[in-house]
């Protein structure tokens, strides 16, 4: 264990939860001191506070034990990598660009899993001067119809919520090409690149 990187973890998780270090230690039962000494990396934590200390921080074990996060939990993920989930009894949408645990009326939601478009199934898209004009032919009766479709690339998301009973028509601003998403009630979470 390098108390050096640990330190620094520890440090920089604290400050981005508002702590102080001697909030961090009242938590711990422990000095502020022993949680400065361990910023400072001149010490790493107790074996027997390890546990505890990944709690109040919301961190794994294992990474703060390496003193650094895995590579994808920096902040600002990219939004082609996007997770998204709907709830099966409201129909909310949520997503996230890293992990998280998302719950919604009571339930546990799951991140949906993409499943590229057949050719048949694809939606149809159209340029139309600075937009992509999308349309489809998919049913939108209330027991079956696209709840959403989304247009995700590098640095932005643009979902547009759609609801039974209407046409599928959306205008998506053409800034660059991505990853054409929608969710079916029925069927799923289905993609198709532009």
């Amino acid at each position: 264990m390098d108390c050096g990187k640990v330190g620094a973890l520890i440090s920089r998780l604290r400050k981005e939860r508002g702590l102080t270090q001697r909030q961090l230690a009242e938590r711990l039962l422990i000095s502020d001191k022993a949680v400065s000494k361990w910023e400072c990396g001149m010490g790493c934590p107790d074996i027997s506070l390890l546990a505890q200390l990944a709690d109040e921080l919301d961190v794994e074990l294992a990474a703060l034990l390496s003193g650094q996060l895995p590579s994808g939990a920096t902040p600002g993920g990219s939004m082609k990598k996007a997770k998204y989930y709907v709830c099966p009894t409201c129909g909310g949408i949520a997503f996230s660009t890293g992990e998280a645990e998302l719950s919604c009326c009571g339930r546990k939601l799951s991140p949906l899993s993409a499943q590229k478009a057949e050719e048949d199934a694809r939606l149809t898209v159209e340029r139309v001067d600075d937009e992509w004009f999308v349309t489809s032919t998919h049913p939108m009766e209330k027991e079956h119809h696209i709840a959403f479709v989304a247009l995700a690339q590098g640095d932005r998301l643009q979902l547009i919520r759609q609801y039974p009973e209407w046409d599928l028509q959306v205008r998506i601003p053409a800034r660059s090409h991505g990853t054409l998403l929608w969710y079916c009630t029925q069927h799923g979470l289905f993609y198709q690149l532009l």
